[in-house]
């Protein structure tokens, strides 16, 4: 498939939904930045941050870098992110990806989102495999319970294809938990083996990345506000805005336009 041109993939991302006028409700954002602000630690994505955040603060930073409406009086109904703010990250994310290469660094891929981000970090993974990425893969088994969600409450560290997520004990589940890519991590020390150069994660799994000190670029929605505030930290290195509720195949162009501009297609 012939990748799209910038302009092409924004109003992609326009016409799905992915970006603009997105389905994400701007109640439920702002309810989020104010449970971030609260330190709730299932919206904190296992980090820290070094800046006491303010709500208008927060929201502030979430219309710089991602393209939410910046008005306070704006409480219901749609908001925005800026497409162009999203193609901005994936070309910071496909010249990452290049460097990677160049560099046969070793790199880690996990989701919270397992039904709509899954595929498309495996097809990444695999253009770095074939360029003699080493795929770091770790912790698999791990459990934990949770008491955030509907049941079943166990929680168990998969990797599928190299990609790394967590199951109820059958169906994969959605995470905002940073203790899978800690357990990851504490087993990669453990094994007495290197942390990965580089990981391409969203929710818990970037920001205990990222608290961790690894090269780590996000993929996080309107919603979401950590990773946005822990990029500005200086924690990692670029969170991609997009609406992340969609499937494989609406992601697709998207995928191309980052394996384009690495250099890999």
């Amino acid at each position: 498939m012939t990748p799209p041109s910038r302009a092409e993939l924004i109003a992609h991302l326009v016409r799905t939904g992915i970006a603009g006028h997105v389905d994400t409700p701007r109640q439920g954002n702002l309810r989020h930045y104010r449970r971030l602000c609260h330190k709730d630690p299932y919206y904190q994505f296992g980090l820290t941050f070094a800046h006491e955040w303010s709500f208008s603060e927060v929201l502030a930073l979430m219309a710089k870098r991602c393209g939410v409406v910046a008005d306070e009086s704006h409480q219901w109904g749609i908001d925005t992110i800026d497409p162009d703010l999203t193609v901005d990250a994936l070309e910071a994310l496909g010249d990452r990806l290049a460097e990677a290469a160049r560099k046969r660094e070793r790199v880690m891929f996990a989701t919270g989102h397992p039904r709509n981000l899954l595929e498309t970090y495996q097809l990444w993974k695999d253009e770095l495999e074939k360029r003699g990425c080493e795929v770091v893969t770790a912790g698999g088994g791990y459990s934990y319970e949770v008491t955030t969600e509907h049941p079943p409450n166990r929680r168990i560290l998969v990797w599928r294809d190299g990609v790394g997520l967590v199951i109820d004990g059958e169906a994969p589940r959605h995470s905002h938990h940073p203790f899978g890519m800690r357990a990851a991590l504490n087993s990669l020390t453990e094994r007495g083996e290197e942390w990965p150069q580089l990981v391409i994660a969203d929710h818990g799994f970037a920001g205990a990345a990222g608290e961790a000190g690894i090269p780590t670029i996000g993929f996080a929605d309107c919603n979401d506000p950590a990773l946005f505030l822990a990029e500005h930290e200086g924690k990692l290195l670029t969170t991609v805005p997009l609406d992340d509720g969609y499937s494989t195949d609406d992601y697709r162009p998207l995928s191309d336009y980052v394996l384009h501009r690495a250099g890999f297609r």
